[in-house]
């Protein structure tokens, strides 16, 4: 019985992991800032996320697949085809990839306000 109860609550608390692990949603479009592949700083870069999987599309028009981090999945997630990591920041803003490259939400051209007459 006591072996059951273990069991039990093992599959619960990976569950309740599984259920909160992506915290912020990353879709969007973003622009490589520092440590761009070929260079490439300035361009774009995107993410798409379906619930805890994520489709990555780098600077250099690279794509991967990547999900939540085992052991961080509130705060990292980890690519496997690239064999790195990234953290990003609690407002998904930032990306910083192991490698040192590091991905900023592009939020796109402030449009300007209304003139004046």
């Amino acid at each position: 019985m006591r072996r059951l109860l273990s069991i039990i609550g093992a599959f619960a608390i990976l569950a309740v992991t599984q259920a909160s692990a992506q915290s912020v949603n990353l879709t969007g479009a973003y622009r490589c800032i520092q440590t761009c592949r070929l260079g490439l700083v300035g361009n774009s870069a995107y993410i798409t996320q379906n619930g805890a999987d994520l489709n990555l599309l780098n600077e250099a028009g690279e794509s991967a697949r990547a999900w939540p981090d085992w052991f961080s999945p509130r705060t990292r997630i980890w690519i496997d085809s690239w064999n790195e990591g990234a953290v990003f920041s609690p407002d998904g803003m930032l990306i910083q990839f192991d490698n040192g490259t590091i991905w900023q939400r592009d939020l796109g051209v402030p449009t300007e306000g209304r003139r004046r007459k």
